[in-house]
């Protein structure tokens, strides 16, 4: 069976649109996107995902790859795709905000480890809620959920030279600040309980210097931090997933889905 140019590039384009915004996704959503996951499994995945989905997919606008319009089409790809990743980063960011600040409060910002998912130092607190919050994300099928509103988007927002506008860049913008500031409200209670304890111990020192009350006060605001951890992680993983819902419930207005 003979093809000709034409009908040869017109198969590849068929196939590259759909796996630029599947492999964008999976490329940097969170869990998927860890330095220990290889990027060669990520890409395998990417590329049997988009064979499964080819065949239900709309008509592809009659724009050459090569051509201006063809790039404006791809750069459309990539942005949907890494536009949701980015959310459910965020949403995760929330978690790494809060273990920092609970970390810092309680004197053990020293206490770092490098994050795999990231590749940076983080604090052994902050670790310890991404994988909580990792651990969570896969038990609901957070990732399936991610790739059922990908697959959705080819019928909600197709290949087209349309596709995400400034106002839905700008409404990621906007999500994101009320992402952090999800993080430092998630904090607070220990944050403020450690802040109150470290104040009585300063006026404990002024009171009676002899005491030397600073030289027990680390040990004992490590303890009580670790122990108001154990007592609100629960519910920081409820909060996590409220944030979550929030974060699919996002993307749905972002894909029009």
């Amino acid at each position: 069976m003979n093809f000709t140019e034409q009908e040869l590039l017109t198969q590849v384009t068929l196939f590259i649109w759909p796996f630029v915004r599947i492999s964008s996704l999976f490329i940097a959503i969170p869990v998927f996107s860890a330095r220990s996951t290889p990027v060669k499994i990520r890409i395998i995945i990417a590329f049997l995902t988009t064979l499964i989905i080819m065949p239900f997919l709309p008509e592809l606008p009659p724009v050459e790859m090569m051509s201006y319009e063809g790039v404006i089409v791809t750069a459309q790809q990539m942005a949907i795709g890494i536009s949701m990743a980015l959310i459910l980063q965020m949403v995760f960011a929330v978690m790494l905000v809060a273990g920092q600040l609970v970390a810092y409060s309680m004197g053990l910002g020293f206490a770092s480890m490098v994050d795999p998912a990231s590749g940076i130092q983080v604090p052994v607190v902050a670790q310890i809620l991404i994988i909580s919050a990792s651990l969570f994300f896969l038990s609901v099928n957070g990732h399936l959920l991610a790739i059922e509103l990908l697959i959705d988007s080819f019928t909600t927002l197709p290949i087209a030279m349309v596709g995400l506008t400034k106002a839905d860049l700008w409404a990621i913008i906007l999500w994101s600040g009320e992402m952090f500031a999800g993080g430092m409200l998630l904090a607070l209670p220990i944050v403020a309980t450690v802040l109150f304890i470290n104040i009585s111990f300063g006026v404990a020192a002024r009171a009676a210097p002899q005491l030397q009350i600073f030289g027990i006060g680390f040990p004992i605001t490590i303890m009580v931090g670790m122990v108001l951890i154990w007592i609100t992680i629960p519910h920081m993983v409820d909060i996590f997933a409220t944030l979550l819902a929030d974060g699919f419930q996002f993307i749905k207005q972002i894909l029009r889905v």
